[in-house]
This record gives structure tokens, sequence and C-alpha cells, in this order.
């Protein structure tokens, strides 16, 4: 391997926030933070969504509620019905 053309390679702390769960994974992500964790001071980066949270992988169903879209569109657009 070519010296000093890789990024370093650690253990990162991701925060997911929605679901307040903590991973330590490695990585080369350039982290801007730091948090200690467990006694041990990781570089620390926070997620929108991770496995912790997302409804694929906890089952939840969500459903977005569009009925006042829709309810919107169909009031603006009645009076061209034929």
């Amino acid at each position: 391997m070519r010296k000093d053309i890789h990024p370093e390679y650690q253990e990162v702390l991701f925060h997911d926030t929605n679901a307040d769960a903590y991973f330590i994974i490695g990585s080369t992500i350039q982290a801007k933070q730091t948090k200690e964790y467990q006694g041990k001071v990781y570089p620390y980066v926070t997620l929108d969504i991770s496995s912790a949270s997302h409804p694929f992988y906890t089952g939840e169903v969500r459903q977005a509620n569009n009925e006042g879209r829709v309810a919107s569109f169909n009031k603006r657009f009645s009076r061209f019905k034929r």
C-alpha cells in the first residue's frame, strides 16, 4: 500500500437522535465533534435516522396524512368536473 494516501480508520460514535440510540462503528469519517461515551472519548456524529428508528427495521407502520392535501386539491379543481 502507498503511504499517506488513505484516510484514518477509527472508532466513531454515531448518535441516532430520533431513537436516542448510540452506535460505535469503525469509520473513516472526519468528525468535527468529540464526545465521551462509556469512559472513552470518540469522534461524534449525529444521525437523523438509522436502523434503530427506520420503519423498515423496527416494523412500525407510519402513514403520512395526505387528507388535507387531497381535500385542498379537490376543493380547488371541483369546478372543472364534467
